[in-house]
Order: structure tokens, then sequence, then C-alpha cells
């Protein structure tokens, strides 16, 4: 009987059925949203932290300054993945991922008590990009740990539908994020926000943090993990292993995330803005948008997982970026030209296109590594398409419509990010129905 094959008890209770797979989705789901909720607020709330903390007189240079920092923070997630990888492949999956949850929660908090820049001046600039480095680093090591952790988990049947659960946390919480920036721009005025009720969806990153804290605390750590330990075959370096033995799989990881990562920030924390300052929504239509569409790209992960383990990962994968490719231009004229119902319709069938292929994707790379460098290679191929194409996203849409003043510019990046994952699947082999790696 393979490691894949045993029947596992990941929570400790002695439950090697659907209880003990259910409190690992559950921790695996609590943590990222937790992470992504805390890592997307920012971008929600950018208008309010471009004219607290990147004065200007020029409204796109604040905004600019903004998104800059928002790009910062992606350039530590690569660090990030590398640390937290290191002790997730090395020390153990739980660990890591309880470090992960900390610091960002920690990060998030920071943000919301600084003085801005009409206090403290260009240090308060300079604070809050420091917080957004510590948000990025900590963001580095979650959702790969996250993949790996429910991967070596789930039944091998079973295992797209299962970590397709896990990133509907990352949905869920940006959701979150949109939802309270939502309440609290319906609630306070303009003046209100910009006077001290911009820090409350800040401040609330710690009862929820603490909640995720605690849940993902009281699991265990995962078969082929604690196989590995005790067996005293867990790697010294796992990314000089990785590097070494398997770095095809890494830039394949960094080719087929191209459309999860940026295509992703384009239809989610930069539509938002995207529909404000270009197409002339308020920032309720902008943020009801946004979460109508994230509730549809959740919907759809699952059901990407289950056509991932029933047709496979490869044609799932196709199935999205083409999909993407085709629907980019004509979805955006409609956010950018029509009325408010055409903002949601053209917003949420981009996430769905996005959504199909983020279903499909973090079990290939999982079923392309072993577990002694599956943390460390999952974060590292992520986190270098989000530091490429994620984080710069919201930067380079809005340089571009400056730059050429088509309100359409926006869509040939997503595209472009469609197109660069279609490329990458026509190179990767199809992994259902492997067992996971050990070596």
């Amino acid at each position: 009987m393979t490691l894949d094959q045993r029947p596992s008890d990941p929570a400790g209770s002695g439950d090697t059925g659907f209880q003990s797979r259910v409190k690992v989705i559950r921790a695996a789901v609590i943590g990222t949203v937790v992470e992504y909720y805390d890592f997307g607020i920012y971008g929600y709330m950018a208008t309010f932290v471009a004219m607290l903390f990147f004065v200007s007189d020029d409204p796109t240079a604040s905004l600019l300054g903004t998104f800059a920092a928002f790009a910062v923070a992606f350039f530590m997630r690569v660090p990030g993945g590398i640390v937290f990888g290191h002790i997730g492949d090395k020390y153990g999956r739980r660990k890591a991922l309880s470090w992960t949850i900390l610091l960002m929660v920690l990060a998030t908090a920071l943000i919301g008590i600084l003085p801005n820049y009409f206090t403290l001046g260009v240090w308060a600039t300079v604070l809050l990009v420091l917080c957004r480095c510590m948000q990025g680093f900590a963001a580095g090591g979650e959702l790969g740990g996250a993949n790996a952790f429910v991967a070596e988990s789930a039944p091998a049947r079973w295992r797209a539908t299962q970590t397709s659960l896990v990133n509907s946390g990352t949905y869920f919480g940006s959701l979150f994020a949109a939802l309270v920036a939502l309440a609290a721009t319906s609630l306070f005025t303009e003046q209100q926000m910009l006077d001290w009720a911009w820090r409350i969806p800040f401040l609330l990153s710690l009862p929820i943090g603490v909640i995720g804290l605690y849940i993902r605390n009281h699991l265990e750590d995962t078969p082929q993990f604690k196989e590995l330990s005790e067996q005293g075959e867990t790697e010294k370096m796992p990314i000089k292993t990785l590097l070494v033995t398997n770095w095809r799989s890494v830039l394949k990881i960094i080719g087929l995330g191209a459309v999860i990562t940026g295509g992703y920030y384009i239809v989610s924390v930069y539509a938002a803005t995207y529909l404000q300052t270009t197409a002339g929504h308020s920032s309720q239509v902008a943020f009801t948008s946004t979460a109508v569409a994230m509730v549809v790209g959740a919907a759809t992960l699952p059901l990407s997982g289950f056509l991932a383990d029933t047709i496979g990962r490869r044609k799932v994968i196709l199935i999205g970026s083409v999909g993407a490719i085709l629907l980019g231009f004509p979805m955006f004229m409609m956010m950018s030209a029509g009325p408010a119902w055409a903002a949601i319709v053209g917003q949420s069938v981009l996430f769905v296109c996005v959504s199909i292929v983020n279903g499909a994707s973090f079990v290939t790379y999982a079923e392309m590594l072993g577990a002694s460098t599956r943390y460390s290679g999952i974060a590292l191929g992520n986190n270098v398409t989000n530091t490429l194409l994620g984080g710069t996203a919201p930067f380079i849409a809005t340089w571009l419509i400056g730059a050429t003043g088509n309100p359409l510019a926006p869509a040939g990046y997503f595209v472009l990010t469609a197109v660069i994952t279609l490329v990458a699947v026509l190179f990767t082999a199809e992994t259902r129905g492997t067992e996971l790696r050990v070596d």
C-alpha cells in the first residue's frame, strides 16, 4: 500500500474518514480566508489610502502610488514562500501555516493604527509600505502550504475537488473584504471614512485571525510529512533540492498560474477601482459587482475541481484559458460602457473563466512535485507568478489607461495572462490518476 492509498487521520482524532477530511479542509479554508481578507482589504480601500498616505495634487498619481505599494508587497511573496516553504518541508506544514496567519494578522492590524501622512509626513507612507511588505511575506507561505496540506490528506479520487475548496478561501476572503468595504462606504460618509472609519476594516483582522489561528493549531500534520519526518527523509535545504531536481515543474507552475494570479487581480481588486474611476459607477455599485462576481467564482471552483477529477486537469485548464482569451475584451466592454447590471455580468463571466483554471491548477502543482519539496515548489512557482503578473496588475492596468487613453487596455493584460496559461498547459502532462510522489 502506498502513502497515497493509506487511510489518513490528519486531525489526530482516530477518524480516518469524512469527518477528518472536513477538519483538514476547514482549517485550510479558514486560514486562507483570513490571509486573503487581510491582503485584499488594502486594495478595496485604495481610494482612501491614496488620499491619506500618498498625497498629491494629481489623483491618478496618488492612486498609482497606492497600487505601487500594493505591488511592493508581492515582491516579498517570493522570499516569504522560500522561508515558509523551508519550514513547511522541513519542520511541518501545520507549523508553517500557523506562522503565516499570525504574521499576516499583525501586519494588517498595524495598518489600522498607523498615523496618516498629514500627521507623520512621509514616514507614515514608509510605515505603510513596511506593513505591506510584512503582509506579502506572510502571504507567500499561505496558499501553497494550504494546498499541499489538503492534497496530502485527500483521497486520490477527489483530490482536485478538495483542493479547489481551499482556493475558495481566497475568494471568500476577498469577498469578505469587498463586503466590509461596501458596508463601510455605505454606513459612513466620505469624510468619516477619511477621518477614522477607514481603519475599521483593517482592525477587523484581529478577531477573525484569532479564530483561524486557533483552528490551525488544533490539527496534526499530513500523513506524508509525518512519514518523511519519522524516517528522517526531510530535505536539509528543500529549495536547493527543488531547483536542482525539479526546476522544470516550477517553470510550468509559473506559467499555469498566470491567469489565476494576474487575471484574478485584474477582475477583483483592480476591477473595483476600474468601475469607479473609468466606468463612472459609484463605490456601492463597484463593490456590489465585485461581491457578486466572487460568489459566482467561488461557486465555480468546486465544479471545476469535480470536472478535473472526472475528465482530467489539462482539459479543464484549457477550457478556462481559452474562455478567458475569447471573452476578455467583450466583457470589459460591458464593464466600461454599460449600466450596473452589465458591469456585474461582465465581471462575473471573467471571474468564472479564472475560477475554471484555478479549480484544476493547484492539484496539478501538487501532483507534479514530491512530498519533500512540495510546499516549497508550489509556494515558489505561485509566488513568482504573483510577483510578475499579480501584484503589478492594478498598477499596469492603471498606467495602460493613462498612457493609451483606452478604457479597454486592461482587457489586453487579462487576455495576455490567459495566453501564457494556455501555452503552459500545452507543455504539461495530465496528472489525474497519479499517486502523490514522496521523493
